[in-house]
Formats: C-alpha cells, structure tokens, sequence
C-alpha cells in the first residue's frame, strides 16, 4: 500500500501545487469579469428564483424536478463532512488564515459555478424521469469530444459515487461511535439498508430526500452557531483580523504561514464547495425552468450557502473555542470546539448534524454517478445495479475501515475532474455568457425569460424547443 500513497501524493503534489490553484483563482477571475461579477450583482434573482423553483413543483406539467429540488440535491452533495469535518482538518492544517481562502475560492468560484450550471441546463437531454445532464453532455455536445465526456464521467462515477461515499460514512460511523458507543459494523449495516432504499428509488425519491433533508439541517446548524455568535459577539472583531492576518502568513498559525493556509483553504473549500468541479451541474441539468441562467444563478446561491454560510459557522465555532491549537482534528476537533461552548452533550449534537450533512452528501453523490453512466451506456439496467450495489459497498467499507488514503484518493481525483472540466468551461463560456445576456434581456424587456437557443445562434440542444414552447403556451 505504500507505493500507492507515494502514487496518489506524488500527483497531488503536482496538481494541487502548480495547476489547480492557479485555474481556479484564474478561470474564477475571467468568468467573473466576463458575466461582471453575476455572483454578486444578481443576488436578489437568486433569492427569488428558489421562491420561484419551490412553487413550480407543485405544476404536474412539467417534467425534471423543481429548482428549488435541485438547489437541495446539488446542496446535499455539497453540505456534508466538508462543512464539519474539512473545515476543521484546514484549520488544524493550515491555521485560521485557511478559512480567508475558503471564502475566496467561494466568492470567485461562484462564477464558474454559475458558468457550469448554465451549460449543463442548456445541454439537458431527456430521460424517464425528466431531465438529465452534466459536464459530460456538454462536452459531448458543445464540444463534439465524446471521448473527453466519458473520460469526465468515469472520474466523477468513481470519485462520488465510490470515493467521496466512502469517506462521508467514515465520518458518520466514527462520531456514532464516539458518542454512542455503538459498533461501526452495526453501524455500517444499518446505514447501508438506508442507503439501498433511497438510491433503489431513483432520482424522484432522492430529490424528496434531499428536499426534506437539506433546508432543516442547514438552518438547525446555522441556529446554533447564531447563538455561539452571539454570546461571544465582542470577539469577532479579533477572530476576523485573526483570519486575514493568518491568511498572509502575517501572524504564525498552526501549521504555519501562507503556503499551508492557501493550500489546505482552498483544498478543503473546493471538495465542500465544489465550484468549478463539475458536480453540481449534474443536479442543475434535472431542474425543470424556463430559462437555463434562472438555474445557473441558483447553483451559484448553493456555493453561498455551503462555504459562506456553512463553512463560516464552522469555522468561527472552531476559532472562538480555541481547542485548534491542541492535538484534535477532523470531525474531533469540531466536536471538541462545541464542547467547549455548549457543554459535553454538543458531541451527541455533532453526531447528529455529520450524520444529516454526511448522508445528504451520500444521496447526492450517488446520482452524479448514475447520471453519468447512463451518458457512457444509457439505459443498461445491468451497469446501474452493478453501480448501485457498489455504491451500497462503499457505504459499508466507510463505515467500518481506517481510510486515511481515500482521503488523498478524494483529492487526487477531484483535481483530476476539476481540471478537466475547467477546460471545457472555458472553452463554451461565451455560450453561457450569451445566456446571461439574453436572460436579462429578456428581463429588462419586463419578461418571464423564456430561453429559444436560435435567439443565441445554437441548434443541437434537444430539449430546449419543446420547453420554450410549454412554458410560453402557459403564460
């Protein structure tokens, strides 16, 4: 096993240090001045739109799901042990100066998020259940690289569905049995039942799922870290300088300087917050709208929600308490940085918030592997079961095994996605910048923006015809 961590780190090292960084601050930058600064100047469409998304799931009309399900899938997938669990490993890591490059890696990724969700709701095809997409589609389709599609579609089937499962139960079983005493086998089983049932349900059930799940989870998290807030109100000044000094290498932290803040920042942002990555654009490309931007700009609020939101209450929780300077990391040192505020029952609480956000994450990820093998061979039920019963595997083997590599392993291969996906985008960005253009014209205009490829000069996007036509039947 040792020449396999010297493998996975030798490519990290490689990725992670001189290609990665530098393409998503990068490409981050460009898409923000190309849709000027969209993640910031439409904040209130965003908002908006999910009222807008909730009530269409009420319309039996219409197929695919709401946007506001699929703000909740892409959001399951994001918000899990990254929230809890990655935030704390960067800090331990890389001192409180790595939350400053979470939130930057948020603040500019959110326009290629933005970018990606566009396209992959441009490039939607049909299925059973409504719709489904993703940067496989549109590089197939925008691009004419099939070859590149399921190159995407192997990495993110096996980093999700396999890897990143693996690692969100390792960390559910783990706080279980730190609170509860109970085994990690038993724990396993019963997980893994839970998890069959959902994901044998398809993509209509996993929505409910994450729908139900994701809303109340967030704001009963958020809830407690409100009231931490709060009662130490007058430390926040000091815990924000702490963060931006740390941040620049200008006051030493654990771990030390700029280059491990950066680098542990901006590692555990992207697998939480996921911009640029090329997931959540699997969950956008389901959302049934009248318009592909309307979607985008809400999977930019979903990177909002995950590192600003999230991440931050994280983050402030861990740093107020001060235990990031002792021993603990991981989902420990989160559970030990509520101990110290609310008492010794926060590691019970602990243990319930990693088990909603962890197995939100589960559902989530789950479907972006289904959706992507139905792009490498569609409608071959064999390949989904294997897949399925895979997944269930994973579930259990998280839950009982010491997988300190898987989570070198969920690094490598997110870098090997976001790369990839990175350079698509930025090959069609002028399409989703087109997009934007035409939705706010329409908007100006006093529309509902209904979307008509012709009007942005495309042709070989299947669905669009036939969407544009029901939704402007209907007003």
């Amino acid at each position: 096993m040792a020449w396999l961590e010297a493998i996975v780190s030798w490519g990290n090292n490689i990725l992670w240090t001189y290609v990665l960084i530098a393409m998503l601050i990068i490409l981050g930058l460009y898409f923000s001045i190309r849709t000027k600064f969209v993640q910031f100047r439409l904040i209130g469409d965003m908002v908006k739109l999910l009222g807008e998304g909730a009530t269409a799931s009420g319309d039996k009309k219409k197929k695919g799901v709401s946007s506001f399900q699929a703000f909740s899938i892409s959001t399951a997938s994001r918000v899990g042990t990254g929230n809890l669990a990655g935030v704390a490993l960067a800090i331990s890591l890389g001192g409180p100066g790595a939350v400053f490059w979470m939130w930057l890696i948020a603040l500019i990724g959110a326009a290629s998020a933005f970018v990606e969700s566009t396209l992959a709701q441009i490039y939607k095809v049909k299925d059973d259940f409504g719709f489904r997409g993703g940067p496989a589609y549109y590089m197939e389709k925008g691009l004419n690289k099939r070859w590149m599609g399921i190159l995407f579609a192997i990495l993110i089937t096996f980093t999700f569905g396999l890897v990143f499962n693996a690692v969100q139960t390792n960390t559910i079983s783990l706080a279980f049995e730190n609170s509860f005493g109970i085994d990690r086998y038993v724990f396993g089983i019963v997980i893994s039942i839970i998890t069959a049932i959902i994901i044998f349900g398809g993509i209509k059930r996993i929505a409910r799922v994450a729908e139900a799940i994701v809303p109340v989870m967030a704001v009963l998290y958020l809830l407690l870290a409100l009231y931490i807030i709060v009662v130490n109100i007058s430390e926040i000044p000091s815990v924000i300088q702490l963060i931006v000094s740390s941040a620049f290498g200008l006051e030493e932290a654990i771990g030390g300087g700029i280059g491990a803040a950066l680098m542990n920042g901006i590692k555990r942002g992207l697998f939480s917050n996921e911009a640029g990555m090329g997931s959540a654009p699997n969950a956008a490309a389901t959302a049934s709208v009248s318009h592909p931007a309307k979607q985008g700009l809400i999977q930019t609020l979903s990177v909002f929600t995950d590192t600003i939101l999230i991440c931050s209450a994280t983050a402030f929780m861990i740093i107020l308490s001060g235990v990031y300077q002792g021993s603990s990391d991981g989902i420990q040192l989160t559970q030990d940085a509520l101990t110290t505020h609310v008492g010794d029952w926060a590691g019970i609480l602990i243990s319930v918030f990693i088990f909603l956000f962890a197995f939100s994450s589960v559902v989530g990820n789950y479907y972006y592997g289904e959706t992507n093998l139905e792009f490498i061979k569609p409608d071959n039920k064999s390949l989904i079961l294997i897949y399925r019963l895979a997944v269930v595997g994973m579930v259990m083997f998280g839950s009982i095994a010491k997988i300190s590599i898987v989570w070198s392993l969920a690094d490598l291969f997110m870098a090997l996605m976001a790369v990839v996906n990175l350079i698509a985008i930025t090959m069609l960005g002028k399409i989703a910048f087109a997009a934007l253009k035409d939705y706010l014209d329409q908007k100006r205009a006093g529309k509902n923006p209904v979307f008509n490829p012709r009007t942005i000069g495309l042709k070989n996007t299947e669905v669009w015809d036939e969407v544009s036509k029901d939704y402007s039947t209907d007003k």
